[in-house]
């Protein structure tokens, strides 16, 4: 499982980007590249604030600084782990303005919520993403270090709660259920605490109602940077730039896990709607202010398009299926 994802301050992420309908000169569609789609919509089904949330609101605004497209309304549409907007996503056949932020946890959502609509019934447009997960308390934690939090948590699992942005069977979930098979501590005894988006499980973590969080990098750079969260270890195969902090594989634990996010449309659309959904992501791919909004938010580019994101969603599914198995969940 693997992911990369940006941060942005919650304010803005409350933010609907809009601009005016009319595109500019030298726009996707004064150019002729035919990559704006009048009326399109993005969905975040999380709350705001979010992984989901800051992709979508970043990748609009960026598509809008670099002239492709104008007026893209992004909304939230939160529950069940994201699979409320999925369903609301799938009941929307045929609609080519509509698309769908999403990642690894809507993937484990819809499992662990046997939702009856799944990603296999939707249209994939692009994978956009990877990142690594943090694991982070609040700056008043007693736990200075992963070996403290580690310790702690080996003595209770269930007293050290840990919280998460997806539901089980999500990143956020997996990631810390790796930690805890490292670390010889029982999965089932884990106590694990779901919230509906990093913005609500940032509130937990800062209010210390729970133990430590586990969240993507992205999300809380702006409070580790403040000194707002203590960042205790990274949990991909590589420290984070510019953080200080271990990966879990230098503290010890045998933990490689990172995130990933993209964009799914309803099922049912023609193939030229597809292909302009497609087209618009490759020509933000393509962008400086995509690249700038990757390398500050400290994304790692996972871009995959069509039916080679379709291989790979169906293969995460059955990942999914097989770490929860092995991890006796």
């Amino acid at each position: 499982m693997r992911l990369r994802t940006p941060l942005a301050l919650l304010g803005a992420a409350l933010l609907v980007l809009a601009g005016p309908p009319l595109l500019t000169q030298g726009s996707g569609a004064g150019t002729g590249t035919g990559t704006h789609i009048p009326g399109l919509r993005v969905m975040v089904p999380n709350t705001p604030g979010g992984g989901y949330d800051i992709t979508a609101r970043t990748l609009v605004k960026d598509a809008e600084d670099a002239e492709l497209t104008r007026n893209v309304e992004v909304f939230n549409l939160p529950g069940a782990g994201g699979t409320v907007g999925l369903s609301r996503l799938v009941s929307e056949r045929g609609n080519g303005k509509l698309a769908m932020s999403m990642g690894l946890g809507v993937v484990g959502a819809a499992r662990s919520n046997h939702s009856p609509s799944t990603l296999a019934d939707t249209t994939p447009i692009a994978r956009l993403t990877e990142e690594p997960n943090v694991v982070v308390v609040a700056k008043n934690s007693p736990y200075k270090t992963i070996d403290q939090l580690i310790d702690a948590w080996r003595k209770n699992p269930g007293k050290v709660s840990v919280g998460g942005g997806s539901a089980p069977g999500g990143p956020d979930h997996l990631a810390p259920m790796q930690m805890a098979q490292a670390a010889k501590i029982p999965p089932k005894d884990v106590n694990y605490v779901p919230f509906d988006g990093g913005g609500e499980l940032l509130a937990s973590i800062l209010g210390d109602k729970i133990g430590f969080g586990v969240s993507g990098v992205g999300e809380y750079l702006d409070q580790i940077e403040s000194g707002e969260l203590r960042l205790l270890a990274v949990t991909g195969p590589e420290r984070a730039e510019g953080l200080d902090a271990p990966t879990l594989q230098e503290a010890g634990y045998d933990v490689d896990f990172t995130n990933w996010r993209g964009v799914v449309a309803p099922p049912g659309l023609s193939e030229t709607e597809r292909a302009k959904l497609v087209a618009l992501l490759e020509e933000l791919h393509d962008t400086p202010e995509w690249r700038d909004s990757m390398k500050r938010n400290g994304w790692d580019d996972a871009f995959l398009t069509g039916e080679a994101f379709g291989d790979f969603l169906a293969a995460e599914d059955q990942r999914v299926v097989d770490v929860l198995k092995e991890l006796g969940l």
